[in-house]
Order: structure tokens, then C-alpha cells, then sequence
């Protein structure tokens, strides 16, 4: 007997891929970000001339939510958390839900298994995208009226 469409929406699905191939994709991603940041590390955006100035902050005169992400994450890397919060506090705060995004691609990837597509998923979803970049462009305004959430440059 087949199940409606309710309940086959509602099941979880397994992907047909082999371990090795779902692995790529998360674990490129970790690799990436593990050497830019150590890059970051490294050569330090707070001494100029080692990384483009942002094209908003150059051309406007005005910081974009992204603006102080670099010197946000030098100072992360350093361990120092009141400088990354001063440089761009919306990254210190999207950091640990980006991570925990990744460690669940992570571990679907491992797995194979997709959990199943309940309403509240759905709508989570759908409006989480809507709802960041919602506060990012609030940020991106608010930031360049309140001295302390600026990103520090210039």
C-alpha cells in the first residue's frame, strides 16, 4: 500500500552515495576555512596593505556587515573575543551557528540519512535565510550610527 504524499513527505530519505563522496564537500569546506583562518592568523589585517579595503567602505565611506570580518577573525584566532566583538559583532555571534550549521552537514553527510521534512523544518527553512539577512542589513545600518559597532578601519 502506498503512503500519501503527508506521510511520505514526513520520512526521512537516504542518500545513495557512497561515505567517501558525501564526505567531500563538508570536509573541502572545513579544510578551507581552517587555512584561511590560519592565514588570517598569520599576516594580520590590522596593518595596511595586506588585504583590499572593503569596495563599500572605500567607495561610500560607510561599513557593510561584513566590514571588520577579517580583523574579527585575527583576533578569534588570537583568542581575543572583546577585540573581535569591537571589529564586527554580528561574525562573533553568526560564528558558533555557522559552525553548529556545518557540523550537522557533517553529520548528515556521514550518516546519508536526510532527516525527515517535518512543517516546522520547512518552516525554519524557508525564513531563517529571510530572518539573517534581515538582521545583517539592520546591523549594517544601525553599525554605522552607534560608534561601537563600526568596524574599527579608517
Amino acid at each position: 500500500m502506498a503512503l500519501a504524499p503527508a506521510h511520505a513527505a514526513a520520512e526521512a530519505t537516504r542518500d545513495p552515495r557512497s561515505r567517501r563522496r558525501r564526505l567531500v564537500a563538508p570536509v573541502a569546506t572545513a579544510a578551507g576555512v581552517i587555512a584561511a583562518t590560519a592565514y588570517i592568523r598569520a599576516v594580520d589585517p590590522n596593518q595596511p596593505g595586506h588585504y583590499p579595503l572593503c569596495p563599500t567602505l572605500a567607495l561610500l565611506g560607510i561599513d557593510c556587515p561584513g566590514c571588520g570580518g577579517l580583523r574579527a577573525t585575527h583576533a578569534l584566532a588570537h583568542g581575543d573575543i572583546s577585540a573581535a566583538l569591537d571589529h564586527n559583532a554580528l561574525f562573533v555571534v553568526l560564528a558558533p551557528v555557522l559552525v553548529v550549521t556545518w557540523a550537522l552537514w557533517l553529520r548528515r553527510a556521514w550518516t546519508g540519512v536526510t532527516p525527515p521534512r517535518t512543517p516546522l523544518r520547512y518552516t525554519v527553512s524557508r525564513a531563517l535565510p529571510i530572518a539573517v539577512l534581515v538582521i545583517a542589513m539592520a546591523f549594517a545600518v544601525i553599525r554605522n550610527f552607534v560608534p561601537y559597532l563600526g568596524s574599527g578601519a579608517g
